[in-house]
């Protein structure tokens, strides 16, 4: 065939085939969603061009500031949650092949979780403190 052999060929065509359709994937959901979208929000008693959220007008300011306190309990469930999915593999890796390192890099690892929460625990991570606004009379 001169340049590429048959098989080298067909896995070109492969590749392109799923680049083509990774690219349609990607890219038909704003399509989609630039078509679909309406253009103008409803007008509701002289609010043009307010946002509505679930068909309810919203009552007070719409943009109001959250406590930093919501940001690190999400992170620190995002960290635990990430490692504790990675103790599963780990777990059935060692468990295959039982030593006395495995179960030191294990506890290791354990341990380095555990000082993280008890890092948090006193940084005062954990306490929450609310912020009631007082009520006019």
């Amino acid at each position: 065939m001169g340049f590429m052999d048959k098989t080298a060929l067909l896995d070109l065509i492969y590749v392109m085939t799923f680049f083509a359709g990774g690219l349609v994937l990607a890219i038909s959901p704003m399509v989609l969603a630039h078509l679909l979208a309406p253009r103008h929000t409803r007008s509701v008693s002289g609010n043009t061009l307010d946002v509505i959220e679930c068909g309810v007008p919203t009552i007070g300011a719409t943009w109001i500031r959250y406590g930093v306190v919501y940001y690190l309990y999400a992170l620190i469930f995002v960290a635990f949650a990430v490692d504790v999915l990675f103790l599963f593999p780990v777990a059935v890796i060692y468990n295959e092949t039982p030593g006395l390192t495995e179960l030191f890099e294990f506890l290791l690892f354990v341990g380095i979780l555990t000082l993280v929460i008890v890092y948090a625990w006193k940084k005062g991570v954990f306490t929450w403190t609310s912020k009631l606004k007082s009520l006019p009379d």
